[in-house]
């Protein structure tokens, strides 16, 4: 009697696809593209790990969240201010009336740097705030809410709230955050310049490397037990409750993990793209990412990091053409997937690839005999 198999971390056609992924970004891209489109599939991959949260916060946990620009945004932001301290340096400040602070804290006649500003001096605070910072911020909102029950549509409603009292909190305190400019002009990263192309290239393929971590890390998650108590949490939860479980635990998890993932997106957007602004925090751009999600699929991790490429290269080709029409085609893309196939891309993927894949071998196994074509049928059914 053989002892039974332990289930594996990925399927033989998931681990494929996620080697298919791997070359793709790491090998034929970069050598395919020049650094300037590079550096727009490195944007577009940033949001790529607010998707990959998101699969486990909406997909496997049902929780909706129309706020991840919220943890997006404070993960940029966290990486711009260690970026524009390096940049306000005494000696690039010394036309300003208070040398040493950012342009903008000078502008608004703000003569000392502010006391929360002071630790981002440092790389490694940096980096543990840019991860903390709004998981920390998402484990408060998550215990508000869930503790009391607070879910579905109202849960999504309150982080649309939350998400635009930010947005109007940094525009607001223009002083302190740039205000609707943002913090712009980021140059070095501990004296090495982010703008030149080689530092570009080097950013991308650290950017390759944290997603396909990512993906890895969220995988384990949503193939150990954990993920089976959050399938069954998003379809029956009060069975897990009467269980003995917390399902408000289990949902401050996942919220707070799909929250960190947003958040290390967002300090690579600000690394690849030189900025942040509170246009990427709001309403509209936290919508758009659960879009990402939908359109790839939302219980697919690499699903959905390839919803948000997909998305994301219609929206600068569209956009490109028709500025205008671009979000009433979004609205209506959100829509047909709903409609048409709630499980997106990957969904349709599973429920027709089988089928074509068949007729091929079918026509294989016609030409050059069965024996041929027997491992493949094997490889296909597993």
């Amino acid at each position: 009697m053989t002892a039974p198999r332990d289930n594996p971390l990925f399927s033989r056609s998931e681990l494929l696809g996620l080697l298919v992924f791997a070359a793709a970004i790491l090998i034929v891209l970069p050598a395919a593209l020049d650094i300037f489109r590079l550096n727009l599939v490195a944007k577009y991959l940033t949001y790529a790990f607010v998707a990959t949260g998101l699969v486990v916060c909406w997909g496997y946990g049902g929780i909706l969240s129309l706020g991840q620009g919220i943890f997006f945004g404070l993960g940029g932001y966290c990486m711009a201010m260690f970026l524009k301290l390096e940049a306000s340096s005494v000696e690039n400040t010394k036309i300003q009336s208070t040398p040493g602070i950012p342009d903008f804290m000078d502008w608004n006649q703000i003569a000392a740097l502010p006391w929360f500003w002071k630790p981002f001096e440092s790389l490694g605070f940096t980096l543990v705030a840019t991860l903390v910072v709004p998981t920390l911020f998402a484990f408060v909102i998550g215990a508000a809410m869930f503790k009391r029950r607070v879910g579905g549509v109202y849960f999504a409603i309150i982080t649309q709230a939350v998400a635009l009292i930010l947005t109007i909190l940094i525009v607001g305190q223009q002083g302190y955050t740039g205000g609707i400019n943002g913090i712009t002009d980021l140059r070095t990263l501990k004296g090495w310049d982010i703008r030149t192309d080689g530092a570009k290239l080097v950013l991308y393929y650290i950017e390759c490397g944290l997603l396909l971590a990512a993906i890895l890390v969220t995988q384990f998650v949503t193939r150990s037990k954990l993920g089976r108590i959050l399938v069954a949490m998003r379809d029956k939860e009060d069975r897990v409750r009467f269980s003995g479980y917390s399902v408000s635990d289990f949902k401050i998890f996942a919220f707070c993990f799909a929250a960190a993932l947003a958040a290390l997106g967002g300090a690579m957007f600000t690394l690849q793209v030189g900025f942040m602004s509170p246009s990427f925090v709001g309403i509209v751009p936290s919508i758009e990412m659960v879009i990402y999600t939908a359109v790839g699929g939302r219980a697919s991790i690499l699903g959905a990091v390839c919803g948000a490429l997909l998305v994301n290269f219609a929206k600068t080709r569209l956009s490109e053409s028709f500025p205008e029409l671009w979000l009433f085609g979004l609205g209506s893309l959100f829509i047909a997937v709903v409609l048409a196939f709630p499980d997106g891309l990957a969904g349709l993927y599973r429920s027709h690839a089988p089928r074509y894949a068949s007729r091929f071998l079918g026509k294989l196994r016609g030409l050059w005999g069965a024996p041929m074509t027997r491992s493949l049928d094997q490889n296909l059914a597993e």
